[in-house]
């Protein structure tokens, strides 16, 4: 006799449609939170990138102005720096000029120099900041060359160097500016944006200024003004009066100027 074919196991069919189910949404769920477990990982809220949301609050310190990043005291000592070269070569300006645009492009340089380098003191002082007392190396080679150049070479080099700079500048104000919670470095940003834009104004007026250059130096070349270290309020040491005999600094204002939000 022939055996008797085996009836099917009722249910088989079920549990296999609903094993190839649970298999699709395990891998589902998996292509879901990969992303997430990588995005954790970069942000360090997995607590191994330590980059981010993470950094920015452990280098952000608490103030009765709001808070202060390490952007803003980096803002805060470029302001600073900028004055320290570029008043010097603004007065090179009014006395090596060759037209009356370089030296009123000077005269401005001084000017706005003077009283921005005086509001950044005074936001110093209050956040207990130390600030540097003479340029950068960069900057000194900048000074170099305009105190060496003559004639027409002179305006040339110094509408260009100038207004190189202060389109740099001008990009550092407008994110410290955008993204900034403290009220002092917010003011000093707005004093800066209205200074770097007269300033770069008055350079292109010169008619020097060669703006192909420009375009690609500041597509490539690297920032003139390093970033400064990590510098905490309250830790801040006495700013020195006295000038250099080749880079004056200048002078320090004995009250903030108007609107500095305090």
């Amino acid at each position: 006799m022939r055996p008797r074919p085996r009836p099917p196991i009722k249910g088989r069919g079920i549990f296999s449609g609903l094993g190839l189910i649970i298999t699709g949404l395990a891998a589902t769920l998996a292509a879901l939170l990969f992303p997430v477990w990588s995005y954790a990982d970069r942000t360090g809220i997995a607590g191994t990138g330590g980059t981010g949301a993470d950094v920015l609050n452990a280098q952000t310190v608490t103030t009765q102005y709001g808070p202060l990043s390490q952007a803003d005291r980096d803002f805060v000592t470029k302001v600073r720096l900028a004055g320290l070269w570029e008043l010097p070569a603004g007065q090179l300006a009014e006395t090596k000029g060759t037209t009356e645009a370089v030296r009123a492009a000077g005269r401005h340089l001084v000017a706005g120099h003077t009283s921005l380098d005086a509001h950044a003191l005074i936001v110093a002082t209050r956040l207990g900041l130390p600030l540097p007392n003479e340029p950068n190396e960069q900057q000194k080679q900048w000074l170099t060359t305009l105190s060496t150049a003559q004639g027409q070479d002179f305006d040339r080099e110094f509408a260009n160097i100038l207004r190189l700079a202060h389109g740099r500048v001008f990009s550092v104000v407008a994110q410290v500016r955008a993204g900034t919670q403290n009220s002092l470095v917010r003011d000093l940003a707005d004093d800066a944006d209205t200074t770097v834009l007269d300033h770069i104004r008055m350079l292109e007026a010169t008619g020097y200024v060669d703006f192909a250059a420009l375009a690609r130096d500041l597509a490539t070349a690297a920032s003139p003004v390093p970033s400064p270290p990590v510098v905490q309020p309250g830790s801040a040491t006495p700013i020195g009066s006295s000038p250099s005999p080749t880079y004056p600094l200048p002078p320090a204002a004995s009250s903030p100027p108007p609107g500095d939000g305090s």
